[in-house]
């Protein structure tokens, strides 16, 4: 009603006070404050067709931790009307996504990216069916032993910067490709990458193919393949208990050792296993003999 022109209170007033005259608030100690709590409290002023400020009083910047640094300048940058949402996700980022399950805040999965959070949290639950839970997951079928295989060459693989110059666009076409998981994909990419720049080099089909040679390696049990010298290097699950040993794939291994007794060899050095292949001069030569151990 006009009676009082200043209104002193707690945080309560985010839950909904709506004064129309009100068009201006000062939030003292700011940095205290969530970043939810200061958007709902600056909604508080500007209800009505007049102009609202809103005043966030703290210590300088260099004095408050970074998270509430974080939660102010997000709270400038975010002004507009229809915030919220954007607010929302600036707070996700802030306090991390958090556990997937109850309450406690941790993670930050923008320091390291969604897709590595990803990949660590699989990995995480993997290994939770395999040692903490394995009787409960006893007779779900086992696609891959291997979670990834890791591979090391001399050999040229890689995207010609004569054949796409801009980086930004070769680092997408490498993100690209990392992302596929079967071959239609890859005949797309070339395809796509024949229209775009012309008649594709030899090196793009060396990545292609140690594409598809990451892939049948991690389905044989591959954790590493070296390919130097003229000879591939393919290392074994390092657990000697693990039930790879006991299985189809490491059947096939030991099929292939007798089948090519002359050019390859299976060895143990410090207690890791390996599958030594010699003669194997390209990319392409090693997908082939993995080909032949897993048919």
């Amino acid at each position: 009603e006009g009676d009082f022109d200043v209104l002193v209170s707690t945080t309560i007033i985010e839950n909904g006070v709506d004064v129309a005259n009100a068009n201006t608030i000062i939030i003292n100690n700011s940095q205290n404050f969530g970043l939810s709590d200061l958007h709902q409290m600056r909604g508080r002023v500007g209800r009505s067709n007049k102009k609202a400020f809103c005043y966030l009083i703290s210590p300088p910047l260099h004095k408050i931790s970074e998270a509430s640094r974080k939660r102010l300048t997000a709270l400038e940058q975010f002004s507009t009307l229809g915030s919220g949402f954007k607010i929302a996700m600036r707070d996700l980022d802030i306090r991390g996504a958090g556990d997937l399950l109850g309450a406690d805040q941790s993670g930050f999965i923008n320091d390291i990216g969604f897709e590595t959070y990803q990949k660590i949290l699989n990995e995480a639950i993997q290994e939770l069916k395999s040692e903490s839970f394995k009787d409960l997951f006893k007779n779900e079928e086992k696609e891959f032993y291997v979670k990834d295989c890791q591979l090391e060459t001399d050999l040229e693989i890689l995207i010609p910067d004569t054949y796409v110059s801009n980086i930004s666009e070769r680092l997408n076409l490498y993100k690209e490709l990392n992302n596929f998981e079967k071959e239609h994909e890859i005949t797309s990419f070339l395809e796509n990458l024949r229209d775009r720049f012309g008649s594709v080099p030899e090196s793009i089909y060396n990545v292609t193919d140690a594409l598809r040679l990451k892939w049948l390696s991690k389905k044989i049990g591959f954790e590493r393949i070296i390919l130097k010298n003229s000879k591939m290097r393919a290392f074994l699950p390092k657990e000697a208990k693990s039930p790879y040993y006991n299985s189809d794939s490491f059947k096939k291994i030991l099929e292939y050792l007798k089948q090519n007794f002359s050019t390859c060899e299976l060895n143990e050095n410090k207690g890791k296993l390996s599958l030594n292949i010699k003669n194997i001069k390209s990319i392409n030569e090693a997908l082939k003999a993995t080909k032949n151990i897993i048919k």
